[in-house]
């Protein structure tokens, strides 16, 4: 099984973008970033990362649009997606068990472990 190196990080707001960017590479990761759904999609295509982290509440696009529009490409639909959100209604809950995301982790991250779920995460995907 191929080894996570590197993150996409799709992510509108510049903080949680910076935070997130910033443990990854602390954890000696190599960090994309997109500031949109578009971008992000662009990016995945051209680069091709390990795993893929997007905000669920992004403008004109929310994080489960996004998985959905990933998926649609056979390039990069097998890439692991993990969604951040600080929306935790049950509704919201289960829509995002629903989605193609290989999980959800919510906000506020706890940094000392925020970097630990993501690769559990993808790498349990990776494993089925």
């Amino acid at each position: 099984m191929k080894k996570i190196k590197t993150v996409l990080i799709t992510e509108d707001e510049p903080l949680n973008l910076e935070l997130e960017k910033a443990l990854f590479k602390a954890a000696g990761y190599t960090v994309l970033e997109a500031r949109n759904a578009k971008e992000g999609i662009a990016i995945a295509q051209d680069k091709k990362p390990d795993v893929i982290i997007v905000d669920y509440q992004m403008p004109k696009i929310d994080g489960i649009q996004f998985i959905k529009m990933l998926k649609q490409d056979p390039k990069i639909k097998g890439i692991p997606c993990i969604i951040v959100t600080a929306s935790t209604t049950e509704e919201q809950k289960e829509m995002l068990k629903k989605s193609d995301a290989c999980g959800y982790i919510t906000k506020p991250i706890n940094t000392r472990t925020f970097v630990k779920q993501v690769i559990e995460l993808a790498m349990k995907h990776k494993n089925h």
